[in-house]
């Protein structure tokens, strides 16, 4: 899956040729250093904002809101995994890239998908029943998840041509890591803002007030968004594009140079997909820890992701995000056996878990953002995103099903190699290797002039001794650490 909008910010130099990585100089363009700085502090804004907008309107107020009108499991399980079921709308996103330009469609998608939202203020106060703002519910959050992803994909196709190629890694690195530290306060606020108001019984009017804020931070991100140009304008007069057709759509699957990409997405999902909504359920039944402990550990891997974000931004800029893709692939791998060793009296494992998931999630992360914009053709490229994401999305939706199916089916206590595992844990342990053996899919990924993995090694090692007391300074033309 592709990651999530909240990402990260940088300056620029005069006269920067802005442009996806194999254009001709001929569909170049270079534009001034101010108005580049201008537009990417402006996105980096947005970035934040947008965070507010996610802790109060995300998957946590969803919930909240499903709990609130006593909502079913499944009821509750729909109304927070929809916006993975919207991956499927990613076809007609793609179609509305084309036919309404990045930047528009970008802007009026994104910004609708932030207001549709505001129905759901006045939902504790309809004299109606339950069952009839159950439907609400979910008609409001389905039509938000949709509009979400129409905007996504032309928001990322718009970042690819606003965001010089030189600079791309480090921009998002800082951009992830500002907005990671935002949206963790702010999810921790909202979540004391509810605990807060259950005792007091105004838990619906506590969650009608978040939504209002989340309405109010998505009109601020639209008048950021409106202060970031469009590098790529349409000439003065010229015809609007045909409206795309299901040539363009299946394109990407004909293009031979990123079906490793789309084969590695679909493997690399299906891994993570078996156990990868099982890790708080974990944590609260079986580990029996406190909403507290749990926010905790999602914010120490909060923390790790902010201090690997910048590093890794660099290295995709200097050696490509092909190469920082399969290293911390190979990690994430390693990280579900560390939820092999946690008990309820040894809870000190959680805490390396925090550390190695997000350094290497972040990594992950950042590589598979900046990755499609550079292995892809501008022109076309809002197809491409789409299928990358709904590959995906697709994935990630069955494994899961069929992680939530087999843990059901397996004993409460399995006992490998003389050692008792929790059905859970049996997921996490199947994952693990699956990720492993999805990681050998990364190598069959093609970027255009990216270094290989040993040059990665060799770099960080190079940073290591430049960072140590004796061990040299920075040549001309490296990237400072």
């Amino acid at each position: 899956m592709l990651p999530s909008r909240a990402g990260t910010a940088s300056p620029a130099g005069d006269g920067v040729l802005v442009g996806a990585p194999g254009l001709g100089a001929a569909e170049a363009h270079s534009m001034p250093r101010s108005r580049l700085r201008r537009s990417l502090r402006a996105c980096t804004a947005e970035g934040l904002f947008s965070e507010v907008v996610n802790a109060c309107a995300g998957g946590a107020v969803l919930t909240g809101w499903a709990i609130y009108l006593r909502a079913g499991p499944l009821l509750t399980g729909i109304v927070v995994a929809l916006p993975q079921m919207a991956q499927l709308f990613q076809i007609p996103a793609a179609w509305s890239t084309s036919w309404l330009g990045h930047r528009r469609a970008a802007v009026t998608l994104v910004a609708a998908s932030r207001q549709v939202v505001l129905p759901l203020c006045a939902l504790p106060f309809l004299p109606v029943g339950d069952a009839t703002k159950r439907a609400i519910l979910l008609g409001v959050a389905s039509l938000a998840a949709v509009l979400a992803i129409l905007g996504n994909n032309a928001w990322v196709s718009w970042m690819a041509d606003l965001v010089p190629r030189r600079i791309r890694g480090r921009y998002f690195g800082r951009r992830t890591a500002l907005c990671t530290m935002a949206g963790a306060s702010t999810a921790a606020a909202v979540g004391l803002l509810i605990d807060w108001a259950r005792p007091r019984g105004a838990t619906g009017a506590m969650l009608a007030v978040l939504q209002l804020a989340a309405c109010g931070s998505g009109v601020v991100t639209t008048v950021l968004m409106l202060r970031q140009h469009d590098p790529t304008p349409p000439s003065p007069g010229a015809a609007r594009p045909p409206w795309p057709s299901l040539a363009d759509a299946f394109a990407p699957l004909r293009d031979a140079s990123v079906r490793g990409l789309l084969r590695y997405v679909v493997v690399w999902n299906l891994a993570v997909g078996i156990a990868g909504s099982f890790f708080a359920l974990f944590m609260l039944n079986q580990l029996h820890m406190a909403f507290a402990l749990v926010a905790l550990q999602g914010a120490g891997t909060a923390a790790s992701r902010v201090l690997a974000a910048p590093l890794w931004g660099r290295l995709i800029d200097r050696l490509g995000a092909r190469p920082v893709m399969i290293s911390c692939a190979f990690g994430v791998a390693a990280v579900p056996l560390i939820w092999l060793l946690p008990t309820p009296a040894r809870l000190w494992p959680l805490a390396l878990d925090s550390l190695f998931a997000g350094v290497f999630w972040g990594g992950h992360n950042l590589a598979m953002f900046v990755l499609p914009l550079t292995a892809t053709p501008r022109r076309g490229r809002p197809h491409y995103v789409a299928a990358i994401a709904t590959a995906g999305g697709f994935a990630f939706g069955l494994s899961t099903i069929a992680g939530g199916a087999l843990a059901q089916r397996l004993p409460a206590v399995t006992t490998i190699a003389g050692r008792p595992l929790q059905s859970l844990q049996v997921l996490f342990a199947l994952s693990a290797l699956a990720r492993f053996g999805a990681a050998f899919a990364a190598l069959r990924i093609h970027e255009p002039a990216a270094a290989g993995v040993g040059a990665l090694f060799s770099e960080v090692l190079r940073r290591k001794r430049r960072a140590t007391p004796g061990g040299g300074s920075p040549g001309p033309g490296t990237l400072a650490a």
